[in-house]
């Protein structure tokens, strides 16, 4: 009797998988979702870091997006222009000339020359401090917090006396710190040349109102304006037109950098070879490291 239920039991369950299995073949024809090879092409052509710097959730979206027409094939901060060339060759397109975007921070003051600063205990992120009130006198400038180079996934950002720097070395555009910056003084700037032109302020304040909160900060003059085309002041703080930029016009800019008197109109990006060589007979300081320890590192352990 027992062999007999045996091959009762190995008989129901192979009828079972056999019944199983036609029935997810049917359901792989009928709910079938044709998917576009060059999107898994596209996919596979990214570099996978899903860091939103296109604008969508992830990568594969992003192919989805590109192989529909939604989006343009340039839109990877962290591939670059290989991956979007390899992608314009993917779906036979011809790649328009465009330029990768990094973040700028629109604020020149370390903590020293901040003025009014208010002994802050809350919790130690920007985006906390910026809804309490008396922290820094600059309601516009870097709290120094660091939120942005902890929403870094690159190393690219870090707090130097307070205030946020971009090592354009590491740097790969993917915006999330300007996403994160609760004052917006992190934009994203097309980057046409090496190094770039950028306000290093952000304080829409009088002359005088930022002089008192700030050692650095610009007053407004409208130097800038006068002495070029490029520079637009708008609520006492100039503003640069990157769609009228041409690194290979940039004469009257020159004059902009020396007449500006709080020399708020600094360039950024990794130094060239000209700034390499001017530095070349200084004596380079030794790099600190970090050397992070705890209580817990101090304690004797028994048992």
């Amino acid at each position: 009797m027992l062999w007999i239920i045996v091959i009762l039991a190995g008989g129901t369950m192979l009828a079972l998988a056999v019944l199983i299995g036609y029935a997810l073949g049917w359901a792989n024809k009928v709910f079938h979702i044709p998917v576009d090879e060059r999107v898994e092409a596209v996919q596979a052509a990214l570099p996978g870091a899903n860091c939103g710097g296109c604008g969508f959730v992830g990568c594969a979206e992003y192919a989805a997006a590109v192989v529909e027409g939604r989006a343009t094939p340039d839109k990877c901060p962290v591939g670059g222009a290989s991956c979007a060339q390899q992608i314009a060759a993917i779906l036979g397109v011809n790649l328009k000339p465009s330029w990768p975007y990094r973040p700028v921070v629109h604020c020149g003051a370390h903590y020293d020359q901040r003025l009014k600063r208010g002994d802050y205990r809350g919790e130690p992120t920007c985006a906390s401090a910026n809804i309490i009130s008396g922290v820094q006198g600059c309601t516009y400038g870097c709290l120094g917090f660091g939120d942005c180079q902890l929403a870094c996934s690159f190393d690219a950002l870090h707090m130097i006396d307070g205030l946020a720097t971009v090592d354009y070395a590491q740097c790969t555009g993917c915006g999330a710190c300007a996403r994160v910056c609760p004052r917006n003084i992190i934009t994203m700037a097309p980057f046409k040349a090496q190094q770039m032109l950028v306000v290093a302020c952000s304080n829409l304040d009088f002359g005088k109102d930022v002089r008192a909160v700030c050692k650095v900060g610009c007053i407004g003059c409208k130097a800038c304006e006068r002495l070029s085309s490029l520079f637009k002041v708008e609520n006492n703080l100039p503003r640069i037109d990157y769609d009228k930029y041409d690194p290979q016009e940039l004469g009257p800019v020159n004059v902009v950098l020396q007449k500006c008197p709080m020399k708020r109109i600094v360039r950024v990006g990794p130094p060239s070879d000209k700034d390499r060589a001017a530095v070349a007979d200084e004596e380079v300081p030794a790099i600190v490291t970090v050397d992070f320890k705890t209580t817990v590192d101090k304690t004797d352990w028994h048992g």
